[in-house]
């Protein structure tokens, strides 16, 4: 039997941004009750209006996001989002906070490579946006060289937010290793034996978007 398993924060009106971007405004442009009238009372809707920056929640990264001449959220395959057979990486954070993870055994070629620390728990407090872990320049060569399909975090960075260079991103969507950032609830995935989902809405020149992010359990 099938078992969905969501991976996502979900959205709402007002939460808390990434650091120094604008919280979202979500609400109605026509409520039930003022749309009424346009259905001389016999029916009513909800039509909903969303402003908010895209790297919001649990959010996808295109190669456009940080290269001018990348995908955009409008050229990116649903191969590369969609039921792709993931694997779940266990990391602890050095002294330092980067993530390097010897994993150099096992096949990560056209796979979903999931960070797992845990940061995740943090969610909704300020403790969620402390300086936080990154990957290590070592784990970044690996997943290039191992020609890994994407990979996400439950925190907030792949890279070191210290470092205006951002290496890791530049590096990982030069060769078109998309990014999910801010995922939760990976404790309940077991290492392999399923397949991750995170697919945002195509959108021409869109850099980054919200997912509704997921695993497929047999």
């Amino acid at each position: 039997m099938r078992k969905l398993v969501e991976l996502n924060h979900v959205l709402e009106d007002g939460m808390r941004p990434y650091p120094g971007l604008p919280r979202p405004k979500i609400g109605a442009f026509l409520d039930h009750e003022a749309s009424r009238p346009h259905y001389d009372g016999q029916a009513e809707f909800y039509l909903g209006q969303v402003n908010m920056v895209c790297n919001l929640g649990t959010y996808l990264d295109s190669p456009y996001h940080r290269h001018r001449d990348g995908a955009d959220l409008s050229q990116t395959s649903l191969e590369k989002v969609a039921g792709v057979p993931g694997i779940v990486l266990d990391g602890v954070p050095s002294s330092d906070r980067s993530i390097g993870l010897d994993c150099s055994a096992l096949e990560l070629r056209g796979r979903a490579v999931l960070v797992r620390t845990g940061w995740d728990r943090r969610w909704g407090t300020d403790a969620y946006w402390e300086p936080g872990p990154y990957l290590a320049p070592s784990f970044v060569n690996l997943l290039i060289r191992t020609e890994a399909a994407l990979v996400g975090v439950d925190f907030w960075n792949v890279d070191d937010t210290g470092d205006p260079s951002r290496p890791a991103h530049t590096r990982l969507l030069a060769v078109g290793i998309l990014i999910v950032e801010h995922l939760c609830n990976l404790s309940a995935l077991p290492r392999t034996g399923f397949r991750f989902s995170a697919v945002p809405l195509r959108i021409v020149r869109g850099a980054s978007f919200p997912v509704r992010a997921f695993a497929e359990i047999d």
